[in-house]
């Protein structure tokens, strides 16, 4: 995966490049090709590490900040070429319609890639600014006829989609950990994607979420990027602090004579191995996990992806958990969400009968680290009866 996003950023910053040679001075051509090497080497070089497997913590703190600097050149390269592109077809249409707008292509051209690169550069600071920035907290009632009267005001911290690793600092993991303390959930539920794509990222993790207060339970799942390599090291470095794990399994929550059955449904990705060819799961096996749950639990169900809500449902689920969809990360107008490729479940509550679906838009960020019109969020969710 590292691999791939390394071939296709050399490749787009050498479609950038020759773009913007086209529309510059012939002059400064050299120290442009010069300037942009060097922004993106520590980049290069920690993508690099990843893909020979070695872990670029082990260089301590120096580079992954230039790295990350290297990763927002990146994202405003790549948006700029996206913009001239544009302008170049704006060009063309205007100059086939007969309205030569500007004698000079190349200082109509000139003058766009001015105009985008601070629109853009303005886009990416607020980017930046969101996606660092103190999470949302989402705090809903949850409304279900049938809940067990022993679980009604049962108060869920839902988290999702953290990706520690490059994007996410140790104190940013610490601020989480903080707010959602404050919370005093019954529940701690994580519905996956802890790490970017290392198994070594989850240490800050583990020592931001160590000892978390959670009466009822502390309770996850894995998503797509978990599995990236062997999630194993995730599995146990997470139970030794009080985790449980609900791969295609079950816990059951009693109080009194009611029960409340929480069960997670593996992620796809475990089966797909076609990162690394690597499997460690048959994926979601909803009858499976069924079968072996008491008949007369009220169920919910974590599921990294909110497409697989249909297996939970088939697995019993009254109420469904699931995050990946970032709600869009980045989302340049707000009533239209990016995340609505993955599906029509991109954020917040979705209801079939008298099921519930809720998607976190999550904390963390992939790809690129800016989030616009999609801050980082974890949820409160109490549950009620009636």
């Amino acid at each position: 995966m590292a691999f791939f996003f390394l071939v296709l950023g050399i490749g787009l910053q050498v479609l950038h490049w020759h773009a913007l040679r086209r529309i510059l001075p012939p002059k400064w051509s050299p120290w442009l090709a010069g300037g942009m090497v060097l922004a993106h080497l520590p980049l290069l070089v920690y993508v690099a590490l990843r893909v020979t497997g070695a872990s670029a913590l082990d260089l301590g703190f120096a580079l992954r900040p230039l790295a990350r600097g290297g990763l927002y050149f990146l994202a405003l390269s790549v948006l700029n070429l996206a913009f001239l592109t544009l302008e170049w077809i704006l060009w063309r249409v205007r100059k086939h319609r007969g309205r030569d707008v500007d004698h000079d292509r190349r200082a109509f051209l000139r003058k766009g890639a001015v105009v985008s690169l601070g629109a853009l550069g303005l886009l990416t600071a607020k980017g930046y600014r969101e996606g660092h920035g103190t999470p949302e907290v989402r705090r809903r009632e949850l409304h279900f006829g049938d809940l067990p009267p022993a679980f009604d005001k049962l108060r869920i911290a839902h988290l999702s989609d953290l990706h520690a690793g490059p994007l996410v600092d140790r104190g940013q993991l610490r601020l989480w950990r903080a707010m959602v303390e404050r919370e005093r959930p019954d529940l701690l539920l994580i519905t996956g994607d802890l790490v970017d794509a290392l198994p070594g990222e989850i240490e800050p993790l583990i020592q931001a979420f160590r000892d978390f207060p959670a009466p009822l339970g502390r309770f996850a799942i894995l998503g797509n990027h978990d599995y990236f390599t062997d999630p194993r090291p995730l599995w146990a470095a997470m139970e030794g602090i009080g985790f449980t794990f609900l791969e295609n399994r079950h816990e059951v929550l009693t109080r009194g004579q009611d029960k409340l059955v929480i069960f997670g449904l593996q992620d796809p990705m475990a089966r797909n191995g076609r990162f690394r060819g690597l499997r460690f799961g048959p994926g979601p096996m909803p009858q499976d996990t069924a079968h072996l749950m008491p008949r007369d639990g009220w169920r919910l169900a974590l599921v990294h992806r909110p497409s697989n809500w249909n297996l939970a449902l088939e697995a019993g689920a009254r109420l469904t958990l699931s995050g990946h969809t970032h709600g869009g990360q980045i989302n340049l107008l707000p009533s239209l969400s990016s995340a609505r490729i993955q599906g029509p479940y991109t954020r917040g509550i979705y209801q079939v009968g008298q099921d519930q679906l809720h998607v976190s838009a999550g904390l963390g960020m992939v790809g690129l680290p800016v989030r616009l019109g999609s801050p980082p969020e974890f949820s409160i969710l109490t549950l009620r009866r009636g």
